[in-house]
């Protein structure tokens, strides 16, 4: 086995999750990860915790192949909560989520219409496995490395560099900008003259993203007052979502909500993700990615929000652990990361005041005001 497998299965163990003995842990994983299965189950039982297996992700009720074949047979009007799965959320302490892939494109003739339906009925099982100390990852697969255009061997030389870093010496640094943020009433972002938005974020509270809930990480995070939200955004990088590629999307906002979009490629996607529910259409996040050892677009959200000279919002659901006491959270069944490139013609402004610009953050060398 890979040492860096290990090392991961390590870093998750330790600092992810901080899993202690007795603790009941559930790993959600398909085959394709199976190297990282056996080292985590190894380091599990080095602490003395209680594991327990699912072959996929924290909604999934199988493999990507089983999912699909339900979900061509079943109708959306009988697709209900999963009471079995959502207990063994509620009884768990800790959970571990990887999705690679066997095939990227397994799901891609499942309609729009049954996949929102799906994520709908299994909105309860997502918030329970979010009230455990949970870890989102990923496992360098061949079909992921085929995606991302690039051979395994660099692929996962590229997965590894990402995640496999001095987390404590992230966090310092990503500090400076949740001192930033944290703080702040209202935050603009423009890039050329396709992308001028605000947003209130006061009272809401900036999270830093440095080797705990997700791995990779390399984020500072928060969410925007629901009806806070102005402007227009173009989301110049892909939003791979369902097995289908959105291109070039575009949103307006007033008083928060989408009253206007289109996109170059997919515009039917984008649209039932905006039509999901009520929360489904306005945004949930803001991030800030800063881990510049993600340097190209692979078309997996784990790592290209967390890509240096970025920033992402989420369509959808709020994290809980953002949204500040008596603040309304956005509440949806869907939480879907879209891109901004800001590496030229582009700031962030924070009450008034540039702190990115270019992708170089006032606290770096190089920063220009």
């Amino acid at each position: 086995m890979d040492s860096r497998v290990q090392r991961h299965a390590e870093i998750i163990v330790d600092r992810a999750i901080d899993l202690q003995p007795d603790e009941n842990v559930v790993v959600s994983m398909p085959p394709a990860a199976e190297d990282l299965r056996v080292a985590l189950y190894e380091e599990i039982g080095t602490v003395g915790a209680n594991p327990v297996m699912l072959a996929r992700g924290d909604r999934g009720i199988g493999t990507d192949r089983a999912t699909r074949a339900y979900l061509q047979q079943v109708d959306a009007a009988d697709l209900e909560e999963p009471e079995h799965l959502l207990k063994l959320f509620e009884h768990a302490d800790a959970a571990v989520v990887a999705r690679p892939h066997e095939n990227v494109a397994e799901q891609s003739d499942v309609s729009t219409e049954i996949g929102a339906a799906y994520a709908e009925a299994y909105r309860d099982v997502l918030n329970a496995r979010l009230e455990t100390k949970w870890c989102l990852t990923h496992y360098p697969a061949p079909a992921d490395a085929q995606l991302a255009e690039l051979s395994t061997e660099v692929y996962e030389d590229f997965v590894y560099d990402a995640m496999l870093k001095d987390w404590d010496a992230v966090e310092d640094h990503q500090e400076q900008m949740v001192e930033i943020l944290d703080p702040a009433e209202e935050v603009r972002i423009v890039s050329g003259d396709t992308t001028d938005v605000t947003m209130s974020v006061a009272d809401m509270v900036t999270l830093n993203d440095c080797g705990t809930n997700n791995l990779p990480a390399g984020e500072v995070f928060t969410a925007p007052v629901p009806d806070s939200v102005e402007g227009e955004v173009l989301f110049d990088k892909p939003v791979y979502h369902q097995a289908r590629e959105i291109q070039g999307a575009w949103l307006e906002f007033e008083d928060g909500e989408v009253v206007d979009f289109s996109a170059e490629q997919n515009e039917a996607v984008l649209e039932g993700i905006l039509t999901t529910d009520e929360g489904s259409d306005r945004l949930g996040e803001l991030g800030i990615g800063m881990n510049r050892d993600i340097d190209r677009f692979t078309y997996n959200m784990l790592f290209d929000e967390k890509m240096g000279d970025t920033v992402h919002m989420a369509l959808g659901r709020a994290y809980p652990e953002t949204v500040g006491e008596g603040v309304e959270q956005n509440e949806s069944a869907k939480h879907v990361d879209m891109i901004v490139d800001m590496s030229e013609d582009s700031y962030i402004e924070v009450d008034g005041e540039v702190v990115q610009r270019d992708g170089t953050f006032r606290f770096e060398d190089g920063f220009e005001e």
